[in-house]
């Protein structure tokens, strides 16, 4: 663990570069966490897992069309920790390295919880497309008996079914999912049409139980990247299976939501984040 930085907000304590998960022959894998200041008692924390098609991407270097809203300081400001977890890119190792790397960071928390200020009882997982699917997978494996449950997850536009997403695709989608270079092949390291099961294994709706946490799926209906079926897919599953399932289909968006503003899902994801992990606070609107 890290000392804490010095302070670069007001609102925050920043805990950077924690290495949660050292993997012989892989770089270690580090956690960042943003803990909000004057809460009192220990805040409920929401992990953070980012999106970039398993390919790309890191929680150092968030997308400008993501923090022109600032997801990060809503949260703050709603009285949740904020932990954003790296993991292994497809690039580096094949699934289920990902998820490993997230049920770390999960673990971390857990242990480590009480000594930074969050409450290791209650932890979310956020995450969008790629992180989206890394969140929903956490969501519905973790486990209590080796400390990487979580009690609520966020999905935005994420990949729940690798093995029906061409089916699904959107008219003038932009990527062949059953392709061999596709990101879903990528991902499980080998062609998906070829390896049924090893998509199956890398899909959150073959993981569906009436215990799934509470989730909130959200999906806008143009999405060109990730069909919005697979959202549609999985809360279908959740509502057969019994579990808490919220699907909110985010008319004109496309991925990313590009095309309608972003503010308002957010306030949507921490309204959940409050209901289920935090009902005796109140949600502060995003600045």
């Amino acid at each position: 663990m890290t000392d804490s930085e010095p302070p670069r907000w007001n609102d925050r304590i920043e805990h950077r570069d924690i290495v949660v998960n050292e993997v012989p022959g892989f770089r270690p894998l580090t956690l960042d966490l943003a803990v909000p200041t004057g809460a009192g008692t220990p805040a409920p924390v929401l992990v953070w897992i980012h999106g970039g098609a398993w390919l790309f991407g890191s929680p150092k270097q968030p997308a400008d069309w993501l923090m022109e809203a600032d997801p990060f300081t809503a949260a703050i400001r709603a009285g949740f920790a904020v932990a954003s977890a790296q993991y292994r890119l497809s690039g580096e190792a094949h699934f289920p390295a990902q998820l490993d790397d997230v049920k770390a960071a999960v673990r971390w928390l857990r242990l480590h919880g009480d000594t930074v200020g969050v409450d290791r009882e209650r932890i979310g997982v956020w995450g969008e497309s790629a992180g989206g699917h890394l969140a929903a997978m956490l969501a519905l494996t973790g486990d209590d008996q080796d400390d990487s449950g979580v009690r609520a997850a966020v999905c935005w536009y994420a990949p729940s079914n690798l093995l029906t997403m061409q089916s699904q695709a959107h008219p003038s989608g932009t990527i062949d999912h059953d392709a061999a270079d596709s990101p879903e092949s990528l991902l499980i390291g080998a062609p998906l049409t070829e390896n049924p099961e090893l998509g199956r294994a890398a899909s959150p709706i073959t993981y569906v139980t009436d215990q799934a946490p509470p989730m909130l799926l959200i999906h806008g209906d143009q999405d060109l990247v990730v069909p919005v079926g697979q959202s549609e897919e999985l809360a279908a599953a959740l509502t057969t299976a019994g579990a808490e399932v919220e699907l909110s289909v985010v008319q004109g968006a496309d991925h990313c939501f590009a095309g309608v503003p972003l503010e308002p899902l957010i306030r949507d994801s921490l309204a959940f984040f409050t209901r289920v992990l935090a009902p005796e606070a109140g949600v502060l609107s995003p600045h």
